[in-house]
């Protein structure tokens, strides 16, 4: 197996002067996102200097090939999960427009609609949440997932990433998770997560 290495993505600067989510915050947590990536590539160099030996001792309870696998997935989560997260922050807030806030109206009903769910989400979640497409449905939609890897959805393209980890706030906030949604969606860059629906493939 062939080891892939990733590189740290580069984020607008935009994102070190945000309102409400301090410039200390966002040093603190990019580290832990370098973290995942250099964690993802150890784990992926690991994967490529299995043995024979390894691979026949391969076993659902415990075996390397199984440990290695399990934490490629939570690794390669903290990866993208923060790289959504960053890319869309930064921004003004306020409302999308065109055919996201279009497609947020039918499926929510509104914006307020929306917000409400996703914020409600952010609360109930013990580690991320995501605004998502839906190819099975057409439609967007909020779930939640409580690690890197967990809960994910078949056929769903994440447009949106809102981290509710206590390191994404705690600095900030400490334990008032709500006030740190609050925050995000005024530093939301809207013209991003348009973006990434337009390309979803619908």
């Amino acid at each position: 197996m062939k080891a892939v290495k990733l590189e740290p993505m580069k984020f607008s600067d935009s994102i070190y002067s945000m309102k409400g989510i301090s410039k200390k915050t966002v040093d603190e947590h990019l580290k832990l996102y370098v973290g995942y990536v250099n964690k993802y590539n150890e784990i992926q160099e690991k994967l490529a200097g299995l043995t024979d030996d390894d691979y026949t001792k391969a076993n659902q309870v415990y075996s390397l090939i199984r440990e290695l696998k399990l934490e490629l997935s939570f690794a390669y989560g903290g990866v993208v999960n923060h790289e959504i997260y960053f890319s869309h922050l930064g921004g003004k807030g306020g409302q999308p427009d065109g055919e996201l806030m279009g497609q947020i109206e039918t499926d929510f009903g509104s914006f307020d609609a929306y917000k409400k769910d996703l914020k409600a989400t952010g609360i109930a979640a013990r580690g991320w949440v995501w605004t998502a497409w839906s190819h099975k449905e057409k439609r967007l939609f909020n779930y939640l997932g409580d690690a890197q890897n967990t809960f994910p959805i078949w056929y769903a393209v994440p447009v949106l990433a809102l981290d509710t980890y206590e390191h994404a706030y705690f600095i900030d906030y400490g334990v008032n998770r709500a006030s740190y949604i609050d925050s995000f969606f005024e530093n939301l860059d809207w013209g991003q997560v348009a973006e990434k629906f337009k390309h979803v493939g619908r």
